[in-house]
């Protein structure tokens, strides 16, 4: 796939970049309403016949109040490019946990391994976490975050698994185990064992 360059909805300028609308925005998201993003690129490729031009288009999806969705589609045409992964984007949407990490002072946090604050974060994963309405949160990363497709298949990925793991408040005390009573007996002291003296 070719760069398309930060005007087209290239790699460099996020999701979010190529808008479609201009300077007239995307107008205010409300509490329990889907707001989606939507970024695109351009791929030539050299064939026989000539080049061939498709579009791949990444469409996020989310409520700013705990889901989000990501889908991907690749045509020849952009429209079909863009209308495809809105509907798998919205089949897509996943539930996010957000919790306290480190204490719990204001409101839940979360910590998503995929630089500090907001100032230094890349846009991709700024956007997506925003969108599943994780406000304070730390991000890292390792190799290169160039590439939009992977770079946010990532940070969908880890948001999603955030249910994978459990928080201080689901753990819970495990009851004793199934042959404690025995080990316990055979613990004991041999005098306060039977005996069978013959």
């Amino acid at each position: 796939m070719a760069y398309a360059g930060p005007g087209r909805g290239g790699f460099r300028g996020g999701l979010g970049s190529c808008g479609g609308r201009g300077s007239r925005g995307r107008g205010r998201g409300r509490g329990g309403r889907k707001r989606g993003d939507t970024s695109y690129q351009i791929g030539t490729k050299q064939a026989r016949a000539g080049q061939r031009t498709r579009f791949k288009a990444f469409v996020a999806i989310g409520d700013n109040n705990g889901h989000i969705g990501l889908s991907v589609k690749c045509s020849k045409e952009i429209a079909t490019a863009i209308r495809g992964p809105i509907v798998l984007a919205k089949l897509s949407v996943g539930p996010v946990r957000r919790g306290y990490w480190g204490n719990k002072i204001g409101k839940p946090h979360t910590y998503v391994s995929t630089s500090w604050h907001w100032h230094c974060i890349c846009p991709v994963p700024k956007k997506l976490l925003m969108m599943a309405g994780i406000d304070d949160f730390y991000t890292s990363t390792r190799g290169s975050i160039l590439t939009l497709g992977n770079f946010a298949k990532a940070t969908y990925s880890s948001i999603v698994k955030t249910y994978a793991y459990s928080g201080p408040v689901e753990r819970f005390a495990l009851g004793s185990a199934r042959y404690k009573q025995f080990s316990d007996f055979l613990a004991d002291k041999p005098s306060a064992r039977h005996h069978i003296d013959a």
